[in-house]
């Protein structure tokens, strides 16, 4: 199988926090510990502006730096800014003209040079009908030919699965799911309530990634955990990675 993969300059945040880079090869190597046959790795959130995207994309990037062919896939049709936060110049094609079929399969692939194993599919135009296009069997029909193409690890990035019904659709074509909370933000509530929906999909749940942790606290957090500076937008992240980090009750 071959894919007409287009040129793109994402623009990237710098990549000199050694605490933050520490973090996410932690949270690379536990995901790679849970299993050769994980390889579509979902990942969601309990809700909007956790910093799921972040997390999917850098995610991405470090399994792509470790010489894993990687897939970004962003899932998001719904409200996805990952386009507009890197800034990228033309027009572009994604996932939602992928799945109505306004253009075809092997043309929706990016790739910026900077990152060679690192392939992307964009989520493309907002689409009102999420739910009803993830049902169809063009979405069957693009994941198997994902699948042809025989990437290491592809990171699916979707929509909050608390929020909405988008992430629980895409199990089906997921090897395994992670949670993305916020540190002192995301209830007990609200963290089960997401948690049960996962569960009721039956995808193995792989844990939760505790974000945005406030690294001026002492103690509680371990040397797993770190920030990082992402611009004015995402302000300092932290990240962790943990079967079951206790969130906020």
């Amino acid at each position: 199988m071959t894919i007409n993969k287009k040129t793109v300059n994402l623009k990237l945040a710098p990549d000199d926090d050694f605490r933050f880079s520490e973090a996410m090869r932690t949270l690379r190597t536990n995901l790679l510990f849970s299993g050769s046959k994980v390889k579509n790795i979902l990942i969601t959130s309990t809700s909007p502006n956790e910093g799921k995207s972040t997390t999917s994309f850098e995610l991405a990037r470090v399994f792509a730096e470790s010489g894993k062919h990687t897939l970004y896939l962003d899932c998001d049709i719904r409200k996805s800014e990952f386009a507009a936060v890197h800034r990228v110049r033309g027009e572009i094609v994604g996932l939602s003209q992928m799945l109505t079929g306004q253009v075809a399969l092997e043309d929706g692939f990016y790739n910026d040079p900077k990152m060679p194993n690192l392939d992307m599919i964009f989520a493309g135009p907002y689409s009102p009908n999420p739910t009803e296009l993830f049902e169809d069997e063009m979405c069957e029909k693009l994941f198997r030919f994902i699948k042809e193409l025989n990437y290491d690890i592809v990171i699916m990035d979707t929509a909050p699965i608390g929020t909405v019904i988008d992430a629980a659709i895409l199990t089906r074509y997921a090897d395994g799911a992670a949670l993305v909370v916020e540190a002192d933000v995301t209830t007990r509530r609200l963290f089960r309530k997401s948690k049960e929906q996962l569960d009721r999909t039956g995808v193995r749940f792989l844990g939760v990634i505790l974000n945005k942790v406030n690294m001026t606290k002492s103690g509680y957090y371990n040397s797993y955990y770190s920030y990082h500076k992402y611009g004015k937008k995402y302000s300092k992240y932290g990240y962790g990675y943990g079967e079951y980090s206790k969130p906020k009750a």
